[in-house]
């Protein structure tokens, strides 16, 4: 009998909260949505479907879980008609509502549907608490160009997620060089690197920011914006002078390692007090 359900997307998110946990030797069922397999070595996935949510919470609930945990990346999924079982039917046009309303609007419903059988869903930091960062400089020293232009991206990402679109941005010399839509993080970062270096004004000036935050209101034990190594490669090959953030609104994934190779690129990395 385990008390928590870790459900598991893609990313390295996963893997960390399952390490985390059974270096506590806290036992956890490990499921993961068909279709968006999870990378987490040692353990075998309880796989589940959306047509067939009712059965899947009452499995969960048979093994003894009352805390869920969400972690990784998924994207909608294209649902099967036949598959659809009686009890999981009569959420669908809850389902099918939220969908249509966006990301967050699915996300809020998901959580109420796994509240109701009596499920607590709590973050990841429940599970590794150092995962969101609190205010402050990391590593390196933001100046006050810097910091200008972090407070106009936060501004455009504040923007951006009142209408779920996005949760970043990049922003140097004050203009906006790239917004985060659905192609995600890495393919924004990649553009600025291949065409932002001519779009600013000034090639002695400011170099830009990259600033990641929460949506408005969104509930944040649930897809929170992450960070990681991999994202600070991504900023130093685009020319930018540091990454911020919203504190206590984002996961730093491998937090050291991110850490060390800012250091070494010559970037800063600033939690952010909104």
């Amino acid at each position: 009998m385990s008390e928590l359900a870790l459900i598991a997307g893609t990313g390295a998110l996963p893997g960390l909260l399952a390490g985390a946990l059974d270096a506590q030797g806290e036992g956890f069922v490990l499921a993961e949505m068909e279709g968006f397999p999870a990378s987490v070595p040692g353990h075998d996935p309880l796989r589940f479907r959306v047509e067939r949510l009712v059965p899947f919470l009452d499995d969960l609930l048979a093994r003894g879980v009352r805390r869920v945990v969400f972690a990784g990346a998924v994207r909608r999924p294209r649902l099967a008609p036949s598959a659809i079982d009686t009890a999981t039917a009569a959420l669908l046009p809850r389902l099918m509502a939220a969908m249509q309303a966006g990301d967050d609007a699915t996300l809020r419903a998901v959580i109420g549907i796994f509240e109701e059988r009596g499920l607590e869903v709590v973050g990841a930091e429940a599970v590794l608490p150092d995962l969101v960062p609190g205010a402050g400089v990391l590593t390196g020293a933001p100046t006050e160009a810097d910091r200008k232009d972090a407070a106009r991206a936060a501004a455009i990402v504040a923007a951006l997620g009142s209408v779920d679109v996005g949760q970043g941005a990049v922003v140097a010399q004050g203009l906006c060089l790239a917004v985060e839509a659905l192609p995600g993080t890495d393919a924004m970062l990649d553009w600025v690197a291949a065409t932002g270096t001519g779009l600013r004004p000034d090639p002695t000036g400011a170099r830009g920011v990259f600033y990641k935050a929460p949506k408005p209101g969104q509930d944040r034990r649930v897809d929170l914006p992450a960070l990681g190594p991999e994202t600070v490669a991504r900023a130093a090959a685009a020319g930018l002078a540091g990454i911020v953030w919203e504190a206590g609104g984002v996961i730093c994934l491998n937090r050291a390692e991110m850490v060390a190779d800012a250091e070494v690129a010559g970037l800063f990395l600033w939690a952010r007090q909104p």
